[in-house]
Protein backbone atom coordinates (compact mmCIF):
# COMPACT_ATOMS: atom_id res chain seq x y z
CA UNK A 1 0.00 0.00 0.00
CA UNK A 2 1.12 3.77 -0.76
CA UNK A 3 1.12 6.88 0.80
CA UNK A 4 -0.39 9.70 -0.99
CA UNK A 5 3.61 11.01 -1.63
CA UNK A 6 4.52 7.11 -3.02
CA UNK A 7 1.46 7.26 -5.51
CA UNK A 8 2.44 11.18 -6.71
CA UNK A 9 5.54 9.73 -7.35
CA UNK A 10 4.99 6.85 -9.19
CA UNK A 11 2.09 8.29 -11.24
CA UNK A 12 4.35 11.44 -12.13
CA UNK A 13 2.04 13.99 -10.62
CA UNK A 14 2.21 16.35 -7.56
CA UNK A 15 0.79 15.72 -4.20
CA UNK A 16 -1.31 18.93 -4.74
CA UNK A 17 -2.38 17.09 -8.04
CA UNK A 18 -3.78 14.03 -6.35
CA UNK A 19 -5.80 16.11 -3.72
CA UNK A 20 -7.32 18.13 -6.36
CA UNK A 21 -8.16 15.13 -7.98
CA UNK A 22 -9.74 14.06 -4.74
CA UNK A 23 -11.75 17.36 -4.12
CA UNK A 24 -13.23 17.23 -7.89
CA UNK A 25 -14.38 13.20 -7.03
CA UNK A 26 -11.91 12.15 -10.03
CA UNK A 27 -9.80 9.95 -7.97
CA UNK A 28 -11.73 8.42 -5.30
CA UNK A 29 -10.25 8.89 -1.50
CA UNK A 30 -10.12 6.40 1.01
CA UNK A 31 -10.10 6.23 4.27
CA UNK A 32 -7.25 6.52 6.86
CA UNK A 33 -6.23 3.28 8.86
CA UNK A 34 -5.59 2.92 11.98
CA UNK A 35 -2.57 4.81 11.98
CA UNK A 36 -4.36 7.86 11.10
CA UNK A 37 -2.99 7.49 7.22
CA UNK A 38 -4.32 6.91 3.92
CA UNK A 39 -3.11 4.06 1.61
CA UNK A 40 -3.54 3.62 -1.91
CA UNK A 41 -3.89 0.28 -3.54
CA UNK A 42 -2.58 -0.93 -7.20
CA UNK A 43 -5.72 -0.12 -8.39
CA UNK A 44 -5.87 3.43 -7.61
CA UNK A 45 -2.01 3.88 -8.95
CA UNK A 46 -3.60 2.56 -12.42
CA UNK A 47 -6.73 5.19 -12.37
CA UNK A 48 -4.60 7.91 -11.64
CA UNK A 49 -2.56 6.90 -14.28
CA UNK A 50 -4.84 6.88 -16.95
CA UNK A 51 -5.94 10.08 -15.30
CA UNK A 52 -2.58 11.52 -16.08
CA UNK A 53 -2.46 10.05 -19.47
CA UNK A 54 -5.95 11.61 -20.48
CA UNK A 55 -5.31 14.67 -18.90
CA UNK A 56 -2.14 15.11 -20.66
CA UNK A 57 -3.63 14.77 -23.69
CA UNK A 58 -5.41 17.91 -23.52
CA UNK A 59 -8.63 15.96 -22.13
CA UNK A 60 -10.67 18.39 -19.23
CA UNK A 61 -10.47 16.81 -16.20
CA UNK A 62 -14.56 17.78 -16.52
CA UNK A 63 -14.63 14.98 -19.45
CA UNK A 64 -11.89 12.04 -17.69
CA UNK A 65 -14.88 10.71 -15.58
CA UNK A 66 -16.88 9.84 -17.75
CA UNK A 67 -13.95 8.33 -20.54
CA UNK A 68 -13.08 6.33 -17.45
CA UNK A 69 -16.66 4.09 -17.18
CA UNK A 70 -16.91 4.22 -21.10
CA UNK A 71 -16.93 1.38 -22.88
CA UNK A 72 -14.44 1.18 -25.44
CA UNK A 73 -16.92 2.45 -28.48
CA UNK A 74 -18.30 5.49 -26.36
CA UNK A 75 -14.28 6.07 -25.48
CA UNK A 76 -12.94 6.29 -29.39
CA UNK A 77 -16.22 8.44 -29.55
CA UNK A 78 -15.69 10.49 -27.02
CA UNK A 79 -11.55 10.71 -28.01
CA UNK A 80 -12.40 11.82 -31.88
CA UNK A 81 -14.71 14.64 -30.32
CA UNK A 82 -11.47 16.06 -28.37
CA UNK A 83 -9.10 15.28 -30.78
CA UNK A 84 -11.75 17.52 -33.21
CA UNK A 85 -11.57 20.42 -30.67
CA UNK A 86 -8.08 20.21 -29.96
CA UNK A 87 -7.44 20.67 -33.76
CA UNK A 88 -9.43 23.25 -33.94
CA UNK A 89 -7.59 25.05 -30.83
CA UNK A 90 -4.26 24.06 -32.54
CA UNK A 91 -5.31 26.13 -35.61
CA UNK A 92 -6.12 28.92 -33.95
CA UNK A 93 -2.71 28.97 -31.78
CA UNK A 94 -1.04 28.71 -35.20
CA UNK A 95 -2.81 31.53 -36.86
CA UNK A 96 -2.04 33.66 -33.50
CA UNK A 97 1.80 32.88 -33.92
CA UNK A 98 1.50 34.18 -37.38
CA UNK A 99 0.19 37.06 -36.26
CA UNK A 100 2.62 37.75 -33.62
CA UNK A 101 5.16 37.15 -35.77
CA UNK A 102 3.81 40.16 -37.84
CA UNK A 103 3.86 41.67 -34.96
CA UNK A 104 7.32 41.77 -33.47
CA UNK A 105 8.19 42.54 -37.30
CA UNK A 106 6.27 46.20 -37.08
CA UNK A 107 3.77 44.95 -38.73
CA UNK A 108 1.17 46.52 -36.39
CA UNK A 109 -1.86 45.92 -38.88
CA UNK A 110 -1.81 42.47 -39.19
CA UNK A 111 -1.33 42.76 -43.12
CA UNK A 112 -0.69 40.31 -45.56
CA UNK A 113 3.39 40.01 -46.31
CA UNK A 114 2.33 41.49 -50.53
CA UNK A 115 1.08 44.20 -49.30
CA UNK A 116 4.07 44.83 -46.75
CA UNK A 117 6.50 44.13 -49.77
CA UNK A 118 4.22 46.86 -51.43
CA UNK A 119 4.99 48.95 -48.91
CA UNK A 120 8.61 48.60 -49.41
CA UNK A 121 8.69 48.95 -53.10
CA UNK A 122 7.59 52.50 -52.51
CA UNK A 123 10.28 53.37 -49.89
CA UNK A 124 12.52 52.11 -52.60
CA UNK A 125 10.89 54.47 -55.05
CA UNK A 126 11.71 57.23 -53.01
CA UNK A 127 8.23 57.91 -51.09
CA UNK A 128 8.03 59.17 -48.15
CA UNK A 129 7.97 57.70 -44.68
CA UNK A 130 4.63 59.71 -43.81
CA UNK A 131 3.00 58.60 -46.96
CA UNK A 132 4.32 55.08 -46.84
CA UNK A 133 2.41 55.12 -43.51
CA UNK A 134 -0.84 56.82 -45.06
CA UNK A 135 -0.91 54.08 -47.44
CA UNK A 136 -0.26 51.41 -44.43
CA UNK A 137 -3.38 52.63 -42.46
CA UNK A 138 -5.53 52.78 -45.66
CA UNK A 139 -4.51 48.97 -46.48
CA UNK A 140 -5.21 48.21 -43.23
CA UNK A 141 -8.83 49.56 -43.59
CA UNK A 142 -9.11 48.08 -46.63
CA UNK A 143 -7.58 44.60 -45.51
CA UNK A 144 -10.59 44.04 -42.54
CA UNK A 145 -13.40 44.63 -45.00
CA UNK A 146 -12.21 42.66 -48.32
CA UNK A 147 -9.18 40.54 -46.14
CA UNK A 148 -9.49 37.67 -49.42
CA UNK A 149 -9.51 39.98 -52.52
CA UNK A 150 -6.28 41.85 -51.30
CA UNK A 151 -3.93 39.55 -52.47
CA UNK A 152 -5.55 39.41 -55.96
CA UNK A 153 -4.85 42.96 -55.95
CA UNK A 154 -1.58 43.50 -55.12
CA UNK A 155 0.55 42.12 -59.15
CA UNK A 156 -2.21 45.18 -60.06
CA UNK A 157 -0.67 47.39 -58.31
CA UNK A 158 2.87 45.99 -58.31
CA UNK A 159 2.11 46.91 -62.08
CA UNK A 160 1.15 49.69 -61.33
CA UNK A 161 4.97 51.19 -59.97
CA UNK A 162 6.15 50.34 -63.44
CA UNK A 163 4.08 53.53 -64.94
CA UNK A 164 6.48 56.24 -64.38
CA UNK A 165 3.37 58.30 -63.59
CA UNK A 166 2.45 56.53 -60.72
CA UNK A 167 5.72 56.82 -59.31
CA UNK A 168 5.48 60.54 -60.30
CA UNK A 169 2.02 60.88 -58.52
CA UNK A 170 3.08 59.50 -55.13
CA UNK A 171 6.43 61.63 -55.46
CA UNK A 172 4.28 64.66 -55.42
CA UNK A 173 2.19 63.23 -52.93
CA UNK A 174 5.60 63.39 -50.54
CA UNK A 175 6.56 66.48 -51.39
CA UNK A 176 2.89 67.76 -50.57
CA UNK A 177 2.73 65.89 -47.61
CA UNK A 178 6.01 66.72 -45.72
CA UNK A 179 5.45 70.38 -47.22
CA UNK A 180 7.73 70.56 -49.80
CA UNK A 181 11.37 69.10 -50.90
CA UNK A 182 14.42 68.83 -48.73
CA UNK A 183 15.51 71.73 -47.08
CA UNK A 184 12.72 74.35 -49.18
CA UNK A 185 9.09 75.20 -47.78
CA UNK A 186 6.32 74.84 -49.98
CA UNK A 187 3.89 77.76 -50.78
CA UNK A 188 0.53 77.90 -51.19
CA UNK A 189 1.34 78.67 -55.48
CA UNK A 190 3.45 75.64 -55.46
CA UNK A 191 1.11 73.43 -53.38
CA UNK A 192 -2.12 73.91 -55.32
CA UNK A 193 0.08 73.47 -58.78
CA UNK A 194 1.24 69.94 -57.08
CA UNK A 195 -2.28 69.30 -56.42
CA UNK A 196 -3.63 69.90 -59.66
CA UNK A 197 -0.77 67.91 -61.15
CA UNK A 198 -1.85 65.11 -58.61
CA UNK A 199 -5.52 65.25 -59.79
CA UNK A 200 -4.16 65.26 -63.23
CA UNK A 201 -2.31 62.22 -63.27
CA UNK A 202 -4.66 60.28 -61.36
CA UNK A 203 -7.73 61.18 -63.52
CA UNK A 204 -5.33 60.21 -66.33
CA UNK A 205 -4.90 56.56 -64.82
CA UNK A 206 -8.44 56.23 -63.47
CA UNK A 207 -9.47 56.74 -67.23
CA UNK A 208 -7.65 54.72 -68.85
CA UNK A 209 -8.22 51.29 -65.92
CA UNK A 210 -11.76 52.27 -66.55
CA UNK A 211 -11.63 52.29 -69.67
CA UNK A 212 -9.95 48.88 -69.97
CA UNK A 213 -12.27 47.77 -67.53
CA UNK A 214 -9.62 47.25 -64.97
CA UNK A 215 -10.90 47.30 -61.45
CA UNK A 216 -8.38 45.61 -59.71
CA UNK A 217 -8.05 46.97 -56.31
CA UNK A 218 -11.94 48.31 -56.01
CA UNK A 219 -13.89 46.19 -53.35
CA UNK A 220 -17.53 46.04 -53.93
CA UNK A 221 -19.01 49.64 -55.48
CA UNK A 222 -21.61 49.15 -53.56
CA UNK A 223 -20.30 48.70 -50.05
CA UNK A 224 -19.32 52.51 -49.00
CA UNK A 225 -18.02 52.70 -45.70
CA UNK A 226 -14.69 51.36 -46.34
CA UNK A 227 -14.55 54.14 -48.88
CA UNK A 228 -16.01 56.46 -46.77
CA UNK A 229 -13.47 55.84 -43.84
CA UNK A 230 -10.57 55.70 -46.33
CA UNK A 231 -11.77 59.43 -47.51
CA UNK A 232 -11.95 60.47 -43.74
CA UNK A 233 -8.43 58.57 -42.93
CA UNK A 234 -7.10 61.01 -45.73
CA UNK A 235 -8.57 64.07 -43.90
CA UNK A 236 -7.15 63.01 -40.89
CA UNK A 237 -3.91 63.08 -41.90
CA UNK A 238 -3.58 65.74 -44.19
CA UNK A 239 -5.83 68.84 -44.57
CA UNK A 240 -5.11 69.12 -48.44
CA UNK A 241 -7.16 66.27 -48.71
CA UNK A 242 -10.69 67.73 -49.28
CA UNK A 243 -9.55 69.64 -51.34
CA UNK A 244 -7.99 66.94 -53.57
CA UNK A 245 -11.19 65.72 -53.98
CA UNK A 246 -12.87 68.24 -55.07
CA UNK A 247 -10.36 68.15 -57.37
CA UNK A 248 -11.09 64.57 -58.62
CA UNK A 249 -14.52 65.66 -58.79
CA UNK A 250 -13.76 68.22 -61.55
CA UNK A 251 -12.20 66.03 -63.45
CA UNK A 252 -15.10 63.79 -63.30
CA UNK A 253 -14.86 61.36 -60.60
CA UNK A 254 -16.25 60.70 -57.47
CA UNK A 255 -13.16 60.83 -55.62
CA UNK A 256 -9.48 59.98 -55.38
CA UNK A 257 -9.95 56.92 -53.06
CA UNK A 258 -12.37 54.91 -55.68
CA UNK A 259 -12.82 54.50 -59.59
CA UNK A 260 -16.24 55.63 -60.31
CA UNK A 261 -17.09 57.78 -62.74
CA UNK A 262 -19.58 61.45 -61.42
CA UNK A 263 -22.90 61.18 -63.66
CA UNK A 264 -22.11 63.19 -66.98
CA UNK A 265 -23.79 66.80 -66.89
CA UNK A 266 -26.51 67.51 -69.26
Amino acid sequence: MLTIGQLASYAGVTVRAVRHYHQIGLLPEPERDASGYRRYGAGAVVTLLKIRALADAGVPLSEITALLRADEADFTAAIHRIDGRLSEEITRLETSRKQIAQLAAGNSGGLPPEVLAYLDRLREIGVSERVVEAERDGWILVSARWPDQVRTWMPFKFAQLEDPRMVRLYLVLSTLVDGGLAGESLTEEDAHRLMEEAADIMAELSEEAYAAGETAGQGDPADELPYDLLDALADEAHPGARMMRDLMRERGWTSWTRQEKLPERM
